[in-house]
């Protein structure tokens, strides 16, 4: 781990900072805004698995629940260069989604766990699994051989992933998650009660009405607005690829530590 331990939170912010996983962070604000316009005009690619219908058509609308809920710069004629993502912000959505899995552990429930960026976000999902076993949840297992359009639905690690090639592939779509609730209900297995992912795996479930929480990106704004819409429960703000996988590891202890499931 790139500090030693479980961080207390004023080191977990400044860890964020350095690292770049928050504060000023490698996506640029040009692509941040086209995001945002393109999910504004009906691009289903940028809903994430969500039915957005037409309450977002206003792109000044989507940049103000971005500035709100991830710390985005506000000003409409900041058009290039540096964008940030605010650490506070970050901090306290761990912590909320902390309540949630303490109320998963506490209740025993089923977890299913899920990411469409297992280059980054993989072992911040495995880690959290694993603690969530040992409290006494079931972790749920997906049924074999999904797939859609664009690959495989596998499991690794106890997280479910998109595999292409022989490659685990990034993926914002919805159609992975919604390829393992439907055999889920096929086999006539209960669906979870909780699904913690991103990109489209997160936005999907919530859609279909399964506690959902997870992480997303300041150029990925479609989850901020389910959670400004309560149909996504918690959303971390964050960058979800950073230069090692390794600097998450600090957050995931926080956020397990804030959960009751770790040290």
């Amino acid at each position: 781990m790139p500090i030693p331990g479980t961080p207390s939170r004023a080191e977990l912010v400044d860890h964020l900072v350095r690292t770049r996983i928050a504060g000023d962070v490698a996506t640029p604000r040009e692509n941040n805004l086209s995001h945002y316009r393109k999910l504004a005009n009906g691009d289903r690619h940028y809903w994430l698995g969500l039915e957005l219908g037409d309450r977002w058509t206003d792109e000044q609308d989507v940049l103000a629940v971005m500035a709100e809920r991830v710390g985005v710069n506000d000003d409409a004629e900041h058009r290039h260069g540096q964008d940030t993502i605010d650490p506070e912000l970050t901090v306290a959505a761990l912590e909320r989604m902390a309540a949630r899995l303490r109320k998963a552990a506490d209740g025993g429930q089923r977890v299913l766990f899920a990411t469409g960026h297992p280059g980054g976000l993989l072992d911040v999902h495995r880690a959290t699994a694993d603690a969530l076993r040992a409290a006494g949840c079931e972790i749920v297992v997906i049924p074999e051989g999904l797939q859609t359009d664009e690959g495989y639905v596998m499991q690794f690690a106890d997280v479910a992933v998109l595999e292409h090639g022989a490659t685990l592939w990034h993926t914002h779509s919805g159609e992975p998650m919604k390829a393992i609730l439907t055999g889920l209900e096929r086999a006539g297995r209960p669906l979870p009660d909780l699904v913690v992912a991103d990109h489209g795996w997160a936005g999907y479930a919530g859609q279909h009405g399964i506690d959902s929480v997870g992480y997303a990106d300041c150029n990925d704004p479609a989850l901020f607005l389910a959670e400004s819409e309560g149909t996504v429960q918690v959303v971390v703000p964050l960058d979800d690829h950073v230069v090692s996988p390794r600097f998450y590891d600090p957050m995931t202890a926080y956020l397990l530590r804030e959960a009751g499931l770790g040290e």
